[in-house]
């Protein structure tokens, strides 16, 4: 076995060093590492790696001071896993939704599925489908500098809802008038507005139905899990509550993609007619902005939230 690379990071000038570790960690193909020796915890790195590269290495204290700090950094095999799915790579690394989201694969409904069988659904070989994936790696265009999939359960229920749902909540007051109105206004020459208001509007209701039965059921019962097994068994969960409220919303979650899908297909993927107002616009803007969030919100209900919960009900 060949000797791991070490950078000793304390010769380096200080406005190399930035530059100079991230070069050694792309230079990394997957399963491969290197070490970092540095005089003080360069802590700060971590998270400047998960911002600009994503949850896609493993850092590991071999040594800590207080003289010397000796980390090493370990590049994750993450594209040589044939049977991942998609749900589960972007619960590893966010930044993977954005490939999935351009090429119309649906990360959260669809997230049980391989990316052979996303790859065959769209026509594209397997192997293309990894290059894009393993591309956004090389490239690092996005910064998604939190690992969601490690925060404590009830922080993310938390986060739910005072992220995504009050989104949806606000989001579809604005959407349901803008609807409305471009109907009264377009609508003589663009007959399709009619039946896109009326299940623009039934979708937002069914949302917050949703909404209401996760935050006034599921979301109660998942935190006092949380605090039963945090606590030693004191939290007064039901059990057998979760697992068929889950399955019920991951079942509404399915309707709400083919709802949106029906919106993409009825609009032409919002395309603007010739005469489209700023009004109409705007309303395209807003369900394409809508669409994005409900995504990433569907994802972490179904790919992080529901699993951790599961696994947690089970283990009591």
């Amino acid at each position: 076995m060949s000797a791991i690379p070490v950078l000793n990071v304390t010769i380096l000038p200080p406005q190399e060093k930035h530059a100079t570790i991230f070069r050694h960690f792309d230079a990394l193909n997957e399963g491969e590492a290197f070490l970092i020796l540095n005089n003080h915890n360069p802590k700060p790195l971590y998270y400047q790696l998960v911002g600009e590269r994503g949850n896609v290495f493993t850092w590991e204290y071999l040594e800590e001071g207080p003289e010397w700090w000796r980390i090493k950094i370990t590049k994750k095999l993450i594209s040589s896993k044939v049977n991942d799915t998609v749900g589960s790579i972007v619960a590893n690394d966010l930044s993977k939704a954005e490939v999935f989201k351009k090429l119309g694969i649906d990360f959260c409904c669809g997230g049980n599925k391989t990316l052979a069988e996303v790859a065959a659904e769209i026509n594209i070989s397997e192997t293309n489908l990894r290059a894009a994936l393993s591309a956004l790696d090389d490239h690092a265009t996005k910064n998604f500098s939190e690992d969601y999939n490690k925060w404590e359960v009830d922080f993310l229920v938390d986060y739910i809802i005072n992220i995504h749902h009050r989104y949806v909540k606000e989001a579809s007051a604005i959407i349901n008038e803008l609807a409305r109105k471009v109907t009264e206004h377009h609508g003589s020459n663009h007959p399709e507005l009619y039946d896109f208001s009326k299940r623009v509007n039934l979708f937002l209701n069914d949302m917050l139905q949703h909404m209401e039965k996760e935050e006034k059921v599921l979301f109660p019962q998942i935190k006092l899990l949380v605090q039963h097994e945090r606590d030693h068994n004191q939290g007064h969960f039901m059990k057998g509550i979760i697992p068929g409220a889950i399955k019920m919303m991951m079942q509404e979650h399915e309707v709400s993609g083919e709802d949106l899908r029906f919106f993409r297909k009825l609009t032409n993927n919002y395309t603007l007619p010739s005469d489209a107002c700023n009004s109409y616009a705007y309303l395209f803007k807003k369900m394409e902005e809508f669409e994005n969030d409900l995504f990433i919100h569907i994802h972490f209900e179904n790919n992080i939230l529901f699993p951790k919960a599961l696994v947690l009900e089970k283990e009591v």
